[in-house]
């Protein structure tokens, strides 16, 4: 699908998933702005949903459910530059909560296995939203970004571990190898997903969870770069999001910026700034 790159008032509604719980949404004018009361807030919403475990205040903006510990830096710094949004973005949160204490027991599978692509800076905040004993794997992509292996089932996608590798008896290089093989084998060709993007123009693929796990399937965007005559630039603003050009001349890689900036700044979970050409050899960084 094309859009035309001046489309800048971008309808970013249709990027960002409802959250299951949304029938629960708290006014922003109940959410406390002080740090004790919005911890003792986000808590109470989690608890009145999980049930079980226990959902324990261990200090601002720091909580344990059962076994895990939750940090609301993320969520509370967003809500205070966010105040409109503020309800909506603690609802994806208590639901991400919800999922991941649902099956944090449920035994990892050779086949669960995928990847997904985050930013270094996600990873680091997301190792202290949700603290683990195990060390969770990454691979470089490029430019500030990361794969990152996952175990995948119908109730929620689980950031996989250490535990989880040691579990299945893999080295780190087989997990890898064997979540872009199941990754690779979940999608359709890239060709039925993404058409050439004209001069003057951007194209998407959007909507799907893995939608940028494609970036780590180097070889399968060959054909779409030939189509192009050669050139294939790529941005991925959100983890559902990816625009590409066909066009490397300063003003479309200015308008390409100007609409990942846009993009960005409406969704509480950006991804990446970063304009990345595609070589067979993997992705680089475009200045």
């Amino acid at each position: 699908m094309c859009v035309r790159s001046r489309m800048y008032r971008w309808l970013t509604a249709a990027l960002v998933v409802g959250s299951l719980l949304a029938a629960g949404l708290a006014s922003a004018q109940q959410i406390p702005a002080d740090e004790p009361a919005f911890t003792a807030f986000v808590a109470a919403r989690i608890q009145a949903v999980v049930r079980n475990p226990q959902v324990v205040i261990k200090g601002p903006l720091t909580l344990s459910v059962g076994s895990l510990q939750a940090n609301l830096d993320r969520v509370y710094a967003f809500c205070k530059a966010n105040a409109s949004g503020c309800a909506r973005e603690i609802e994806t949160y208590v639901g991400g909560v919800v999922a991941t204490t649902a099956n944090v027991k449920d035994p990892p599978t050779k086949a669960a296995l995928r990847i997904v692509v985050r930013s270094t800076d996600y990873m680091r905040q997301a190792s202290r939203e949700f603290e683990s004993a195990a060390t969770i794997p990454t691979r470089p992509l490029a430019d500030g970004l990361v794969i990152v292996p996952v175990l995948d089932s119908p109730r929620s996608v689980r950031i996989f571990n250490d535990k989880h590798r040691a579990a299945l008896g893999l080295t780190s290089d087989q997990v890898f190898d064997i979540a872009i093989a199941n990754l690779r084998k979940s999608l359709k060709p890239l060709m039925s997903a993404a058409k050439p993007a004209v001069p003057g123009q951007f194209g998407t693929l959007k909507g799907d969870y893995y939608a940028t796990s494609r970036l780590a399937l180097i070889d399968s965007w060959a054909p779409l770069a030939q189509a192009q005559g050669g050139v294939l630039i790529v941005a991925a603003p959100t983890p559902d999001l990816v625009l590409y050009s066909g066009e490397d001349s300063s003003a479309a890689l200015d308008a390409l910026r100007t609409f990942v900036r846009n993009v960005m700044a409406r969704t509480p979970k950006p991804l990446s700034g970063a304009l990345l050409r595609w070589t067979p050899k993997g992705w680089q960084s475009v200045r």
